[in-house]
């Protein structure tokens, strides 16, 4: 005796309303589209939701305390949050034994910089053990992309970005840029050793 399989039962689409059924094909079926009321198609209802919520979020930030409320704003910059412990934040210049830059003008940094924002022009100097040094050492720090590439680039420990503090607005572009003498005053003497430790530091 041949078993007959049920027949294939079709589920109504969802938000249609299925009016009937053709005869000749069951997928073939007229249905009714739900469309939205008028109000609904309105933007006027959304736009008084939405303006509520944000006096509802004003008021709560104009009366409610800091710290009985979970309102994430904080008052900047009164108060800042704390940067994490890698934050590489503004460069600085390294200092020699002598105070003077320990800068050699190579021209690493500014031909690694993606950014393009180093601007170093050499001149010749006294220093019997130093061929050049940058007479112009700039940074556009808004066109800076905190890369870290002109610190991983420098092979005389003369830039890094370990200050941790973050580059302060300005009005004027030309303020953003940071001069030799503003890096030079937040480096401090650097004693490592130009070269390494040496010809046979891999043999100890």
């Amino acid at each position: 005796m041949a078993s007959h399989s049920p027949a294939p039962v079709h589920k109504e689409p969802r938000g249609l309303k299925v009016v009937s059924e053709s005869d000749r094909h069951p997928k073939a079926r007229t249905v009714q589209v739900a469309r939205p009321k008028r109000e609904e198609t309105s933007f006027l209802p959304a736009t008084v939701q939405g303006l509520g919520i944000t006096l509802k979020h004003f008021a709560k930030n104009l009366f409610s305390r800091r710290e009985n409320s979970d309102i994430e704003t904080i008052n900047y910059p009164e108060e800042t949050i704390p940067y994490p412990e890698r934050n590489r934040g503004l460069h600085r210049l390294m200092q020699r034994d002598d105070g003077n830059v320990r800068c050699v003008a190579c021209m690493c940094c500014p031909t690694v910089c993606p950014a393009n924002c180093i601007t170093i022009i050499p001149a010749e100097t006294d220093n019997a053990g130093v061929e050049k040094f940058p007479a112009v050492f700039e940074i556009d720090e808004l066109r800076c992309v905190v890369c870290g590439l002109c610190v991983e680039a420098c092979p005389c420990d003369a830039i890094r970005m370990d200050t941790g503090t973050h580059a302060m607005p300005v009005e004027e572009r030309g303020h953003a840029i940071e001069t030799k003498e503003k890096m030079l005053a937040r480096g401090t003497p650097s004693i490592a050793v130009q070269g390494g430790e040496g010809p046979d530091w891999r043999d100890e």
